[in-house]
């Protein structure tokens, strides 16, 4: 009798992503890197839950505020900068080429170990520098520096673990992930109680658990590469530079990274303007950012949805399913967004009390998402199109729109407006007049047609009429 040979136990977690109902097929997708992200989320709620309770309305604001987004800024370039990684994995998955995925896996993780410790030396070098320049409150700038630099000691273990799981997704694999995902957070829980509540560490407390469990994450989809038996198993031999796939994943990489630093870099602005008003706006600021994560992993979550569909069926020749998957998913998009409008609307008071007891500071919070999150609407397109956009390995132009759209003209409105009428709701009022703005680019410039003409073969331009 012939032995019947088991898939790969891998294989298991991969969604087909070329064949099927397409919207029974995304939202299979969907929802384990939506839950992924919760728990991502989660960990870093939970250190602004314990910090805000436990040590105080400072700490929270150390932890948050300008510290955040400068660890935003440089964080994310890179990992916009690895997201050519998954993008070209997913093309070439699609298409059935091994050995170009195999070659691409073992690139990424280089870039990302080499990127992780690059990342190290800049991050500790500019920390007290970014703190001043942000005008960061005397009383708190000890503390945001402590957790500045322990954050970027351990980098390159959040770099392995995303650009890891960013290889799990483009082949289909969105569960994985998740479940590392869970442990992590599981894991931040118990040490911030363990060093914050036991030990009394505070705000080193917080950024010791946060590094720790991204190692146990990074670990964790290491292991699950190097126990694959599919074309993206991961050899330690193997693991070096190959230029040309390197060349590729730059070029659509990294104007999605320096897309990451201009939105940093606005935000650093945004940030410095918020400063401004004192502490108690910045620990609200910092409470409202934890509660906007909400919607903002819903969109991550459509965002990486689309683009591994788009690559997949873009890679397999498969042009009206790709179309289709990004109609689908802006649908699924825009009615998740009206939801959580809602949610955080009706919420909001209650949300924002698990981060501070501070009768001053959840006034300030309540008028900041009175003023952004009615419009999270206006959003949806920038992420999805763009991510339909970046799966075909066309970049350049979603990133000069966004950096237009968005990060200029919010710079200007800091400088131009906001002194004229210089209260906080009129500071958060440049997020929905940016989102509106290029969502309108962006629409005029998918409907066009022109980002699709440009990577798909000569042969096959007849198919996308």
């Amino acid at each position: 009798m012939q032995k019947i040979r088991r898939k790969p136990k891998l294989n298991d977690s991969l969604n087909n992503i070329t064949e099927g109902v397409l919207w029974k097929q995304m939202l299979l997708y969907f929802f384990p890197i939506l839950l992924g992200t919760f728990f991502q989320q989660l960990y870093n709620t939970v250190d602004a839950v314990i910090v805000g309770n436990f040590v105080g309305t400072q700490a929270l604001a150390a932890v948050g505020g300008g510290t955040g987004t400068v660890i935003n800024l440089l964080v994310g370039f890179f990992v916009g900068l690895s997201s050519g990684a998954t993008v070209i994995i997913a093309q070439f998955y699609g298409a059935g080429k091994q050995k170009e995925t195999s070659d691409a896996v073992h690139t990424s993780i280089a870039l990302a170990i080499y990127g992780g410790l690059l990342l190290t030396v800049v991050g500790l070098a500019i920390s007290r520098f970014s703190l001043r320049l942000l005008g960061t409150p005397q009383e708190i700038v000890n503390d945001s520096l402590t957790y500045m630099r322990i954050y970027f000691a351990g980098t390159v273990f959040s770099l392995i673990y995303n650009i890891g799981s960013g290889v799990l997704r483009a082949v289909g694999d969105s569960k994985r992930p998740l479940y590392f995902l869970i442990v992590c957070s599981l894991t931040n829980l118990v040490l911030d109680l363990v060093f914050v509540l036991f030990f009394r560490l505070g705000v080193m407390g917080v950024a010791l658990a946060t590094i720790l469990s991204q190692a146990v994450s990074a670990v964790l989809v290491l292991v699950t590469l190097m126990r694959s038996e599919a074309s993206f198993k991961l050899y330690w031999r193997r693991i070096r530079l190959h230029f040309h796939l390197l060349n590729r994943i730059v070029t659509i990489g990294l104007p999605a990274g320096l897309q990451s630093v201009m939105y940093s870099v606005s935000n650093l602005i945004i940030q410095a303007s918020v400063n401004s008003f004192g502490t108690n706006t910045m620990a609200a600021w910092t409470a409202y950012s934890k509660l906007d994560g909400l919607f903002w992993m819903i969109m991550g979550a459509f965002g990486v949805t689309v683009t591994t569909f788009v690559g997949q069926n873009f890679g397999a020749r498969k042009y009206d399913r790709m179309k289709q998957s990004v109609r689908t998913g802006l649908w699924m998009a825009f009615g998740s967004s009206i939801a959580a409008s809602a949610l955080v609307l009706l919420l909001g008071r209650y949300a924002l009390s698990l981060f501070t007891h501070d009768a001053d500071v959840i006034p300030i919070g309540m008028q900041i998402v009175r003023t952004i999150i009615p419009f999270y609407f206006t959003y949806v397109c920038i992420e999805l199109l763009s991510g339909a956009m970046r799966g075909t390995g066309e970049s350049f132009i979603p990133m000069l729109m966004t950096c237009f759209g968005i990060c200029v003209m919010r710079v200007v409105w800091i400088f131009v407006v906001v002194p004229r009428f210089n209260t906080i709701s009129v500071v958060a009022a440049s997020y929905p007049i940016t989102w509106a703005v290029t969502s309108v680019m962006f629409i005029i410039y998918y409907l066009s047609g022109r980002w699709l003409k440009k990577h798909v073969p000569k042969e096959d331009l007849e198919l996308i009429k």
